[in-house]
Formats: C-alpha cells, sequence, structure tokens
C-alpha cells in the first residue's frame, strides 16, 4: 500500500461508486492504472466488498439495538457464530475482552421483534448473560477508518 493507494480508497469511501475517471483526476493517475489498483485492493482483501448505509427508520428499522453476550465457555463459539451469521437482522457482531464475550448490533421493526430475537439469542447453547442497550439516535455511523494522515492527505490535494 502506498499514498496512491490510501487516496483511492478515501474516494471510494466517500462514494463507492465513484467512476475511475474521477479518481484518476483526484489523484493525478490513469484510468487503467487507477482499475488496476483497485482490482489490487480488492483481490487481497483489503477491499471486501460495497455497500450502502441505510437510514434504518427509513426502511421499516424502527429500532437499534446493542446487545452484550456472555458465553459459559469458549466451546460454544462457534455454534454462536453461526447463529449470528444466519440471523439477517444482527448487522454487526463483535468479539471483545472483559465481562462480556460479543457485541451484537440489532436492527429491527419493533420491541416485540427485538424481544423475539433476544428469547432466540437466550436459547443458543452456551449462553450465560446478555445485557441489551436501546440505541436512542445514530451520532455517527461508518464501516471503516483509513489511518489519519492519509485522511489529510487526500483532503490537501
Amino acid at each position: 500500500m502506498d499514498t496512491l493507494d490510501y487516496k483511492i480508497l478515501a474516494a471510494l469511501k466517500q462514494n463507492a461508486r465513484k467512476k475511475a475517471s474521477d479518481i484518476s483526476r483526484e489523484v493525478h493517475l490513469s484510468v487503467s492504472s487507477v482499475i488496476d489498483r483497485i482490482r489490487k485492493l480488492e483481490s487481497s482483501g483489503i477491499i471486501q466488498s460495497y455497500t450502502i448505509i441505510t437510514e434504518e427508520s427509513r426502511i421499516g428499522n424502527d429500532l437499534t439495538a446493542l446487545m452484550e453476550i456472555s458465553l459459559e465457555h469458549p466451546r460454544y463459539t462457534n455454534h454462536f457464530v453461526e447463529y449470528i451469521q444466519q440471523n439477517p437482522h444482527i448487522v454487526a457482531c463483535y468479539y471483545l475482552t472483559g465481562e462480556f464475550d460479543y457485541m451484537l448490533k440489532i436492527c429491527c421493526h419493533s420491541s416485540r421483534d427485538l424481544e423475539e430475537i433476544h428469547r432466540s439469542i437466550k436459547k443458543q447453547e452456551g449462553v450465560r448473560m446478555t445485557k441489551t442497550h436501546f440505541v436512542l439516535r445514530t451520532e455517527k455511523n461508518i464501516f471503516s477508518s483509513l489511518p489519519e494522515e492519509t485522511v489529510s492527505i487526500a483532503k490537501a490535494e
């Protein structure tokens, strides 16, 4: 990774649908070089996917909750992670240090839906304890960050 790769990532982070020709003007490279670099970033796994960020309430998900999960023993980890992967309402799952093992971000339609999801999670083998926090408002929602100096370089040019 060099400065140009970081500039390309910054441009794509701002708008993943940005045309290679627009990016090439921003980073002062040919379009074919930009496309080649993007393909290398994708094939190396640095760019894992392209996605959208939605306003959850506008698509019917009026409730967002963060749920901490503690497992009885690490032997339950694989089963629990498989369950998490299959539940479309669980939009993020983080493995943690401390009292709880996982933090889940859950987006759903209503408190009734959350209750069903909560019951389902509690039924999973090895789940010892949960703690749920309701999100009142989202102040920031990004999926990845670039090194600070990279953002500064991209803005300066």
